[in-house]
């Protein structure tokens, strides 16, 4: 009996989305420059033509990966200024599940990899850079208002608003980038380290 529409949409979005995680890992793993569309066809097990169904070139796989990327850290960084819990509890929650992401989802650290891959040099798309300056600081100023929250109820340590959100992005970010150099031997810290450079009487 033939699919139905909701069917094939699913399969459809079922391989969209297993051409994305091997992309993805291939491009964190070899670069942009060196993965050719037959490395991900091979890794999904696809053949090159029903790749090529679903992208022009490995380039839009790749502006598709960022673009989701900054997407989806963009919207749990709205959801999370949205819930009706204090402001030291929204960067308790911020920190606990940044890291956990880091320590349990493999695909986490290549997305960090690649953006700052991306946003450093000059060997990828234009669209994927663009994206990156356009979306980058969203999740930022969201943590800046965290902060000055957190600091007019006593809660958050009296430093620049600004300053912190940079830190506290920049402690993520080089986490995940070691995530991704090491591997298995990396070993995530506490998280009561970073919380304490946020956090009065942590």
């Amino acid at each position: 009996m033939p699919r139905n529409k909701e069917a094939n949409q699913k399969v459809r979005d079922e391989r969209r989305e297993k051409i994305l995680s091997s992309a993805l890992q291939l491009f964190a793993t070899k670069g942009l420059a060196a993965t050719r569309i037959s490395d991900i066809a091979e890794k999904t097990g696809m053949s090159q033509g029903l790749v090529y169904h679903y992208y022009k070139s490995k380039e839009e796989i790749f502006v598709e990966l960022i673009d989701g990327a900054m997407a989806k850290m963009n919207e749990a960084a709205l959801n999370l200024e949205k819930l009706p819990v204090s402001a030291r509890e929204k960067v308790v929650l911020a920190v606990e599940g940044l890291l956990k992401g880091l320590e349990t989802n493999v695909s986490t650290s290549a997305y960090y990899f690649l953006i700052t891959q991306t946003a450093l040099t000059d060997a990828y798309p234009e669209e994927a850079k663009e994206i990156i300056r356009t979306q980058n600081d969203v999740k930022y100023d969201v943590m800046v208002r965290i902060f000055r929250q957190g600091q007019a109820d006593g809660t958050i340590k009296n430093f620049d608003p600004q300053q912190m959100a940079t830190q506290f992005f920049s402690s993520i970010n080089g986490l995940a980038l070691n995530k991704a150099i090491y591997g298995n031997r990396f070993t995530m810290p506490d998280k009561q380290i970073l919380l304490g450079m946020l956090l009065k009487g942590n």
